[in-house]
C-alpha cells in the first residue's frame, strides 16, 4: 500500500519517491552532458570501476581501456561510434570524423602513436590515470604538429586542457 512516506498522489497516481529522484538526477546529467546518451553513463562508470576493482584486487589490469575512451568520447562529446571493426576512424562528433587514442593507467609515458593515414578530421586524447580519473583533449587534425611519415607520436602535456 501506498502512503506518504514513500510517495506523493498527484494526478490521479502514486508517484514514489525513486521515480521522482531518477527523474532529476537525468535531468541533472542531460544538463551536464548535453549530448550525451544518457543510457550509457552508468555503463561507463560500472566498466570504469570494474576495472579499478580487478586491478586493486589482482594488480591486473583488464584489456578495456579503449572502449572506457570510446564510452568517455560518446558521453562528453557526444561521439556517435562507428560499427565494430569500422576502418578509418572511430566514431562521428558532428560531421567530424574522429579518432580515439587512449592513455591507460599502467603506461610509462603520456604519448599515444597516431596513424595519420587513418581517415579523421580530430582525434581525442583519453587519459585514465592511476587514480582511474578520466580526462580527454579534443584535438583538431590541422592542429596537429607536421610530421614525416605515416605514424606521429602526441604527448598528452603538448597540448592544452580544455576549458571548464
Amino acid at each position: 500500500m501506498w502512503n506518504d512516506d514513500n510517495a506523493i498522489y498527484d494526478d490521479g497516481e502514486w508517484i514514489t519517491w525513486t521515480e521522482i529522484n531518477s527523474h532529476l538526477e537525468r535531468q541533472e546529467l542531460r544538463a551536464e552532458y548535453p549530448n550525451a546518451d544518457i543510457e550509457l553513463i552508468p555503463i561507463f562508470e560500472q566498466l570504469l570501476e570494474t576495472a579499478e576493482d580487478y586491478y586493486r584486487h589482482t594488480g591486473r589490469h583488464l584489456q578495456v581501456y579503449g572502449d572506457i575512451g570510446e564510452l568517455y568520447a560518446a558521453i562528453v562529446h557526444g561521439m556517435k561510434p562507428h560499427r565494430n571493426y569500422a576502418q578509418g576512424s572511430d566514431g562521428r562528433i558532428g560531421n567530424h570524423l574522429v579518432e580515439v587514442k587512449t592513455i591507460t593507467p599502467f603506461k610509462n609515458s603520456s604519448t599515444v602513436c597516431l596513424n595519420m593515414k587513418r581517415n579523421f578530421s580530430q582525434v581525442l586524447i583519453v587519459r585514465i590515470d592511476a587514480d582511474f580519473e578520466v580526462r580527454g583533449k579534443l584535438i583538431d587534425r590541422k592542429a596537429l604538429p607536421r610530421g614525416r611519415g605515416e605514424r606521429l607520436q602526441l604527448s598528452w602535456d603538448d597540448f592544452e586542457d580544455p576549458a571548464v
